[in-house]
């Protein structure tokens, strides 16, 4: 019966838990949804070999891979080790050239090897800068998605976030975007499906519009 149904894979973004996705629902007599979970890297690992390792968490052929910001770029790596039936990266970039100024200067200047250490003890820097959000009145709320802390996680998901070298858009790949994405601003984003007033957590608060657009994107 399972090999029947079509399997969605969810990858939360840069620290966070699966219950971004508790409001994402699909139609569950033609859907089956498995949520993915950030693990720490090992000493030195590569993008890459972290990609195989969770590529392996994927028990079918031919599934739905979807990825969040940081988790976007996840899939993306994953997809190179898999057979995929869609590809969608939410709120998220498709190369390293629609990364933010920002980013690419905290790049070349490594600027971003001194934060970490301070994210990790100061959970509303951190969460400002993983959700490009005014977060004072949300703290409790975040904390609920962010979850995970461990400090060689952290340096390791900044430092591929911002050096990430991928140059080409990987083929058939669906981008849903923000219009009012902070993060990762809709001006450097090409060929996405933009979604009104959305920031970069519109997977929690505009969920409507994925329930209803979902399951349309993927058999398409």
């Amino acid at each position: 019966m399972s090999q029947d149904l079509i399997h969605v894979y969810f990858m939360p973004g840069m620290a966070a838990n699966p219950s971004i996705f508790e409001h994402i629902q699909l139609p569950k007599e033609e859907y089956r949804v498995h949520l993915l979970e950030w693990f720490v890297p090992n000493l030195n690992e590569t993008l890459e070999e972290y990609a195989k390792r969770m590529a392996e968490k994927i028990e079918y052929d031919n599934v739905i891979l979807l990825g969040v910001s940081f988790g976007g770029v996840l899939v993306q790596e994953m997809s190179k080790f898999l057979n995929l039936k869609k590809l969608i990266i939410v709120s998220s970039v498709k190369n390293k050239h629609e990364l933010p100024k920002r980013m690419k200067l905290a790049k070349i200047t490594k600027a971003y090897k001194l934060l970490p250490t301070q994210f990790v003890s100061n959970f509303e820097s951190f969460a400002k800068y993983t959700f490009g959000e005014t977060i004072k009145k949300r703290v409790n709320l975040y904390k609920k998605y962010l979850s995970v802390n461990d400090k060689r996680y952290l340096d390791w998901a900044i430092h591929n976030m911002i050096c990430w070298e991928q140059d080409e858009v990987i083929s058939n790949i669906i981008h849903i975007h923000g219009d009012k994405d902070p993060v990762f601003p809709i001006k450097n984003i090409s060929d996405s499906i933009i979604v009104k007033g959305g920031t970069h957590i519109m997977i929690i608060n505009k969920y409507k519009w994925f329930n209803e657009n979902l399951p349309k994107l993927i058999l398409s």
